[in-house]
């Protein structure tokens, strides 16, 4: 079954965890153990919320708003999309991401067609 993996977190704590140039490789290590698993379906880093657009049609009117949906402390930083035989296998995939230490990971199954 394939699952989401939604990486959130403060921003401020992301920043303070690259500061030490120790994220990104923890990152890059994880997911190659991921592709080494045959697990590793995608993964994406985001921009930050700032660089969002939000869509909105009210009444056939397309409204656009600069910046996040919503004003929250926490941010969607990235996602993950792998490929795992249960929701346990997922959670143990997400425990072990790097993000995990600071922030949350959102798992959502994909729905098949």
């Amino acid at each position: 079954m394939r699952y989401l993996l939604l990486i959130c977190g403060a921003e401020e704590a992301h920043q303070a965890m690259e500061a030490d140039g120790s994220f990104e490789a923890d990152c890059h290590a994880w997911a190659e153990e991921l592709r080494r698993r045959g697990a590793l379906v995608g993964v994406e880093g985001l921009q930050a919320p700032d660089d969002a657009t939000t869509v909105r049609v009210r009444r056939n009117e397309v409204l656009l708003t600069d910046g996040p949906f919503a004003d929250t402390k926490e941010v969607i930083g990235g996602f993950v999309l792998v490929q795992c035989a249960d929701l346990d296998e997922a959670l143990e995939v997400a425990a072990t991401h790097p993000a995990a230490r600071y922030g949350a990971i959102e798992i959502r199954p994909l729905r098949e067609p």
